[in-house]
């Protein structure tokens, strides 16, 4: 890139970047005087559905908490609600539901991640598993991977007391990912115009920043790759045999409006994505397999080469 492009470019990310602050802090006070008013909706799961992204502030709200879509789970969040000692999660229900599944405590209303239960770590002696904590206001979210034909999201116990009972979800509840692309607009592209941006600074910028802003709210228990993707330039992945065989690899790439263009599942050492259409960029999730529970996810993702109309990565052992 040009000296040119860099004049303009930077100042647009600059605004774009205090624009997604400014409003991230104005829905998420909106978000949660609206909670407060409907106290009922804290206390229910709600789904990423199309009917869920119709509600009112429902898509702002997710363009600014977690704006990197996971086209590849089914994710149900509830919340927030107050704890003195312990929750408990019907992993049961959850098991049946999915091969894979992880739940994320975050604090309220800061989103920080608490703690996290990892269905392959988790015994399945028992029905109900809990989990301490510290007296406060949290939020839960719930990632079915390899999920089942009937999908129902848990029943939780707050302090030993019923707080939320299971919630049957339909099959095709992902379904609306595929027209989520409509909701592009000057104000999505703005707020995530800076994206871009910073992915073409990552030799110049500290990486715990643009995974910060990348990834605010980066599952754990999942190994992450990204870059940008530029207009006209092919992807080519080379993946070790070894964690292809024993990891699944979710692809999803975006547009500049961080909305899902295309996600698939890889499964081979060798991955081609044929160049894209505008400035994009992607992400790979990398989770073992259900039934490997020791696998490491610690990686090496790294560009080997690039230039306009080729960008060569590959992810390996470490």
């Amino acid at each position: 890139m040009n000296n040119i492009y860099w004049l303009w470019e930077i100042p647009l990310a600059i605004l774009s970047f205090v624009f997604y602050k400014i409003m991230k802090l104005v829905i998420g006070i909106l978000f949660t005087v609206y909670l407060a008013v409907n106290k009922t909706k804290a206390s229910q799961w709600r789904f990423f559905s199309e009917k869920m992204i119709a509600a009112p502030l429902i898509l702002p709200v997710l363009m600014t908490k977690g704006p990197r879509w996971n086209t590849h789970a089914v994710i149900g969040t509830l919340g927030p609600f107050k704890v003195e000692q312990e929750f408990a999660l019907d992993i049961e229900s959850a098991n049946n539901s999915a091969g894979s599944w992880i739940a994320v405590v975050y604090s309220f209303p800061t989103y920080k991640t608490i703690t996290s239960l990892e269905s392959n770590k988790i015994a399945c002696d028992n029905k109900w598993y809990s989990v301490k904590l510290k007296p406060g206001k949290y939020t839960l979210g719930v990632r079915y991977y390899n999920r089942s034909e009937n999908l129902q999201l848990p029943a939780i116990k707050v302090d030993g007391n019923d707080f939320v009972a299971p919630q049957v979800m339909p099959s095709d509840v992902n379904n609306f990912y595929y027209d989520l692309i409509k909701a592009k607009n000057w104000f999505y592209f703005s707020l995530h115009y800076y994206i871009f941006t910073i992915l073409k600074l990552r030799g110049i910028l500290p990486e715990s920043f643009i995974r910060g802003e990348y990834l605010p709210v980066g599952a754990p228990d999942t190994f992450f790759a990204y870059n940008y993707l530029e207009k006209q330039q092919q992807l080519q992945l080379d993946i070790d045999a070894e964690i292809v065989n024993n990891c699944n690899i979710y692809f999803t790439l975006y547009d500049r409006s961080s909305l899902p263009l295309i996600w698939e599942q890889i499964t081979t050492t060798n991955y081609n994505l044929a160049a894209p259409e505008s400035n994009s960029y992607y992400l790979l999730r990398i989770r073992p397999k259900p039934e490997l529970s020791d696998i490491k996810t610690d990686y090496n993702f790294q560009v080997v080469k690039k230039d306009n109309l080729v960008q060569q990565s590959k992810i390996c052992m470490n």
